[in-house]
């Protein structure tokens, strides 16, 4: 008997998507075409992650729309995937329910041998899985994961004794001397798509309307934020042009400097190999733009190896002296950190950073580093409390990489800023808003003052208030800190880890 060694190994399987909502370059379902001689395709609205939103009232929330929009283009992209091959009638399976049972019961029904998926090292989705592997093999089914959201993970880069990094330069000098070609080349989906499979007649497969789901439209549409495979596409289309500039423009808040496309990679809609791809081709034809925003992928892969090797970071400080902290608590933290989130704090770029994130879930990187620090050493409020913030509200949100970044910025993290290094908020505001173009936008209550007295309308003098109309406390509050009172707080605060450092 003659076996073809190209035959597939399995009868079917079915492709479990999670934070990777693209039909291109995609492993997991890569692996699956190849593996199998019929494929489905399965997307769980999880009640585990979507009832405590709904429990705290967060029926308006961007994120939801905005994976509903890219499961809906996501369904369109393997029906057209289909079709190139012939074969009509391949949708994507949507269920709404408890991850878990809906996808046991789905995998049962279709008969399938094996479940296919990608990684997520965030230790509730690894809770997640390993109970799914547990159900599956009790059905006789097979749950086979691979790598997707990085480049490098868990361990695949490790310092020279076997261990992981936790400081950031000498992690990034060795990824960048692991990266091949092969690391970043495009898994080739639409050569084997011949193997999807239509739905069968008795399998229900329709998208539930974001109201079924309990949740309303949010301004995700009226922002113009590009969803789905095609939105991270144009995105990239319009970055790559201004890539070479990157280094230079990114610190400003007020200039496109950016891609923008953080949450596209959160929610997996385009492929990291792609950015890298690209990135790493540009550096290498000597573009310092392209230099640097590679190394902005690189700190993303570095954070989610972080959390890999460390999940006590959720929750703890990753230097365990720095859990002897005392963070301000209390009635009058409470209102301190009450000014931050609505941004009322009388520091302008402080309170124009935090209309952004609350208006549009979004805010630029070096604002997010400005902000925690306000938090953390003007404020003295723990870090833990902003990145919940931070957690409920932007809609790239990635427990790794606002975990990381909030260490930082609190100085408790790996590479973490040095406690002793505060940021100035306002020499931080005339350094990268020197026209105050960003506080404008923002604070357009602040708009008709001079350039030179925006950034610390307290500094002042009345008649140029008067002139723009404005009144401290009424129309813009006054500080609710002093800066430089605050910066010696915080190194006494500190004081703690100074003996240990």
């Amino acid at each position: 008997m003659h076996h073809d060694k190209n035959a597939p190994a399995l009868d079917s399987a079915l492709v479990w998507f999670r934070r990777d909502l693209r039909a291109h370059d995609h492993s997991a379902l890569f692996h699956a075409l190849k593996a199998a001689r019929q494929v489905w395709c399965v997307f769980v609205f999880d009640r585990d992650i979507l009832d405590p939103l709904l429990e705290r009232g967060l029926r308006t929330d961007r994120r939801v729309e905005f994976i509903h929009d890219s499961v809906t283009q996501l369904d369109a992209a393997l029906a057209a995937l289909g079709e190139q091959h012939g074969r009509t009638g391949v949708r994507l399976l949507v269920r709404h329910g408890h991850a878990a049972h809906e996808l046991v019961a789905l995998a049962s029904a279709l008969h399938v041998q094996a479940v296919y998926a990608n990684h997520d090292d965030e230790p509730a989705a690894l809770q997640r899985d390993a109970r799914v592997r547990g159900l599956l093999a009790g059905a006789g089914i097979a749950l086979h994961t691979s790598k997707d959201h990085v480049v490098f993970e868990r361990s695949e880069v490790l310092t020279a004794a076997g261990s992981p990094y936790g400081v950031f330069t000498p992690y990034k000098n060795a990824w960048l001397r692991k990266l091949e070609p092969y690391f970043v080349k495009a898994y080739p989906v639409a050569a084997h798509a011949a193997a999807l499979a239509p739905v069968p007649p008795q399998v229900a497969c329709a998208l539930p309307s974001l109201d079924a789901l309990g949740f309303e439209r949010s301004n995700l549409h009226a922002l113009k934020i590009p969803v789905g495979e095609r939105g991270a596409q144009a995105l990239l289309d319009d970055f790559l042009p201004r890539i070479d500039e990157y280094g230079r423009t990114r610190d400003f808040p007020a200039v496109k400097g950016p891609s923008y496309l953080s949450v596209h990679l959160r929610f997996g809609t385009c492929s990291i190999r792609t950015l890298a791809r690209e990135a790493w081709a540009r550096q290498q034809a000597g573009s310092e733009g392209a230099r640097v925003w590679l190394s902005e992928l690189v700190w993303r892969d570095f954070y989610h190896q972080i959390l890999h090797h460390h999940p006590r970071v959720v929750g703890h400080c990753f230097k365990p002296e720095f859990d002897a902290i005392r963070w301000d608590h209390g009635k009058h933290a409470d209102e301190l950190f009450a000014a931050w989130c609505a941004g009322r704090t009388g520091y302008p770029l402080i309170d124009a950073a935090m209309a952004q994130i609350n208006q549009t879930g979004y805010m630029h990187n070096r604002l997010r580093m400005v902000v925690a620090s306000f938090l953390t050493k003007d404020l003295g409020i723990d870090w833990r409390r902003g990145e919940q913030y931070f957690a409920d509200h932007l809609n790239d949100f990635d427990l790794a990489a606002n975990n990381g970044g909030w260490q930082w910025a609190a100085s408790t993290g790996c590479d973490a800023q040095p406690w002793f290094r505060i940021f100035n908020p306002v020499s931080q505001s005339r350094r990268f808003d020197p026209q105050g173009r960003f506080i404008r936008r923002y604070l357009p209550q602040l708009a008709a003052l001079p350039d030179e007295l925006i950034h610390a309308p307290w500094e002042a003098r009345p008649v140029d208030l008067a002139a723009a109309g404005i009144e401290l406390g009424m129309h813009y509050p006054a500080p609710v800190v002093q800066h430089d009172e605050a910066r010696q707080r915080t190194l006494d605060r500190f004081a703690v880890v100074k003996k240990k450092d």
